[in-house]
């Protein structure tokens, strides 16, 4: 697998096991450690969204009315802050 993109070098720590699993994949795979280590985590993780929206907070698909004006307000509820009161 070649990336055409920049890239990100990240340290990880892992067990003794799972070192040793990462590198009988990548050797019978004949590929790198990275490339089965970015497999595996690609695999795990949830796709970004496509339309660049916020995940938790579609605005513009049947909301309330007052988003617009008490945005904060809600994006507060939705990510569980204390501090922010709901919108009547």
């Amino acid at each position: 697998m070649r990336y055409a993109v920049c890239m990100k070098r990240t340290t990880i720590m892992v067990p003794d096991d799972l070192d040793a699993r990462m590198r009988q994949e990548a050797r019978r795979q004949g590929v790198s450690i990275a490339d089965v280590a970015r497999r595996a985590i690609e695999r795990d993780l949830p796709s970004p969204a496509k339309d660049g929206r916020l995940s938790f907070f579609a605005v513009g698909e049947g909301g309330p009315d007052d988003v617009s004006e008490h945005v904060e307000d809600y994006i507060g509820h939705a990510m569980g802050s204390r501090e922010t009161i709901p919108p009547q």
